[in-house]
Order: C-alpha cells, then sequence, then structure tokens
C-alpha cells in the first residue's frame, strides 16, 4: 500500500468549478479492508472478479460528506494525478482514523495498485503465532527481496508512539497525586492527633455527661471536614479548566461529566474521613478518668 500521498485534482458530479479540497490518496490491494479490520458502509471492497476495478475507487464518509453526495455509490469520479484516472465510487468505508486523535479524520479515496513498485505491505498475524509469523516473514523476504534489510514494525506499537507524550503526562501526574495524597494524609493525621491532644480533658467531660463516642468522633471530625470542602470549593474550578484545555489538544474529544468531579470530591472526603477518624476514635474511647485525673 502507499500512504501519505495526496491529491486535489479530483472531480464528481455537482463539484463547484473552483473548489479545491485535499483528499488523502491511498494505494491499495486486495483484501486491505478486510486486513485491517476496516467496516463497509455501503458497496463493495475491491475485488479481482471485476477488471473495472483498477480504476474503481473506494471513499471515507468525510470524502463523501466534503463531496456532498447523498448517495455516492456508482457515482462517476475523475482522479487527475499522474494519470486521469476515470472511473465510479464502488464503496463507502466508515469513518477510521488515519493519525492520532490529535488531528480530524482526512477526507480518503483508496485506489487499487495490485502491481506496486514500492510501499508498505500489511500482515495480520493470529493471536499468539506472532514469533512463527516473523519467521515466516523473514524467510520470504531472504527469498524475493534479499539485497536489502527486513525493516518492520509492530501497529500497537506504533499506535502507543502517536500518544506517548499524553501515557507519560498520565504517568507522572499518577505519581505525583499519590504522593500529594499520602503527604496531605500524613498532614491530617498529624493534626488530628495534636487537635485531640489539645482537647483530651474537654473530651473526657463530653463522656463524663453522656456523650457517646460517635457523637465525639463526629466532633472532632467535622472541623476536618470544613477544612477539606474549601478546599474542595477551590480546587475544582481549576481541575475543571485544566482539563478542558487540556483537552482542546484533541480533535475528538469527551465532555467533562459533572460526575467525575463530584466522584473526586466524593473520594478526597472520603480519604480526609479514614485519615481522620483513626485518631478521632482513639480520642474517644480514652478513659475520662485518666483525662480528667488531674483536675
Amino acid at each position: 500500500m502507499h500512504v501519505n500521498q495526496s491529491v486535489t485534482s479530483v472531480d464528481w458530479p455537482g463539484k463547484a468549478p473552483n473548489e479545491k479540497i485535499v483528499f488523502s490518496w491511498w494505494g491499495v490491494n486486495y483484501g486491505f479492508v478486510k486486513t485491517l479490520g476496516l467496516q463497509l458502509k455501503e458497496g463493495r471492497d475491491f475485488s479481482p472478479a471485476f477488471g473495472t476495478d483498477t480504476v474503481n475507487v473506494l471513499i471515507n464518509e468525510e470524502a463523501a460528506k466534503v463531496m456532498g453526495l447523498t448517495t455516492p455509490l456508482n457515482q462517476p469520479i475523475t482522479v487527475e494525478r499522474n494519470i486521469t484516472a476515470k472511473g465510479k465510487i464502488i464503496g463507502v468505508v466508515k469513518n477510521f482514523h488515519l493519525a492520532s486523535l490529535h488531528t480530524p479524520i482526512q477526507p480518503l479515496i483508496l485506489y487499487l495498485d495490485s502491481q506496486p513498485s514500492w510501499g508498505y505491505t500489511i500482515i495480520r498475524t493470529e493471536p499468539g503465532k506472532t514469533r512463527q509469523a516473523m519467521a515466516a516473514i523473514q524467510k520470504a523476504h531472504q527469498k524475493y527481496n534479499p539485497a536489502f534489510p527486513l525493516e518492520y514494525e509492530f501497529a500497537d506499537q506504533d499506535y502507543d508512539n502517536l500518544y506517548r507524550s499524553e501515557i507519560l503526562a498520565g504517568q507522572l501526574a499518577g505519581c505525583f497525586a499519590g504522593l500529594a495524597i499520602f503527604i496531605s494524609c500524613l498532614g491530617l493525621f498529624g493534626l488530628a492527633t495534636y487537635t485531640a491532644e489539645q482537647r483530651t480533658k474537654e473530651i473526657g467531660i463530653r463522656k463524663v455527661l453522656g456523650a457517646s463516642v460517635s457523637s465525639i468522633a463526629a466532633l472532632l471530625s467535622k472541623d476536618f471536614l470544613k477544612l477539606v470542602l474549601i478546599a474542595i470549593i477551590l480546587a475544582l474550578p481549576v481541575a475543571w479548566y485544566a482539563m478542558h484545555q487540556w483537552l482542546q489538544n484533541f480533535e475528538y474529544k469527551i465532555d467533562i461529566e459533572w460526575w467525575v468531579l463530584a466522584l473526586a470530591a466524593l473520594l478526597a472526603v472520603a480519604i480526609a474521613l479514614l485519615t481522620v477518624s483513626f485518631q478521632s476514635i482513639k480520642a474517644a474511647l480514652a478513659n475520662p478518668v485518666k483525662s480528667l485525673r488531674s483536675e
């Protein structure tokens, strides 16, 4: 197959005289659609049973859209590149990404190049048989093209390379977020310990007067929860803005749902409660006789 080519000299019924659209122009062989697992919206794939397929083309949905063809199947199309090819559209392939999600899907025309002089070969291997497939590929290459080294890439690795910066940013964000949570928990735990120590006698008096363990634990925890809620109120708008700006780097993106931020807030409250509750319950369970002995 031939990729990374483009063409602008394309004519079809209803095209404006001065309209210039850049189409991706790929030369492919029989079985390209099946090998890549693409889906045909309508029409058929290239077939050796149809000799006219040497001038016919497949297009993607985006190409049909920019061409303004509501019924693109069997519409005549003329492409001028090295030579003028007049054929018809025999199929429409559902949109698939030609590059990363940072860029929009380009209008694509696929033409049949059954005897390419250069290009790439796409091979689909069975799961778990990659090693055997590579051995067979190397053997065939050595037989038919021994003068040149075999160069190959795996599709999943190429896909990962498209988002290497995002993957690295996600890993760093996860590490720093975990470190920040750990340090925050240490600070909360230390502050809870100090507060419980300072209010030892108050807790003892409340217990003598009949306060329950749960009420005392809630009394000690609510002050910390107020600070956590204030922090959440301040942090959520900043987090939403940062996520929104980051998503602008992608042509195709999701919307930030409210429940994502709500879930983050609930997790922050839960972590704070778990951190503070241990010391609060410990202080509430303490014997009031010991705390009031000096009184």
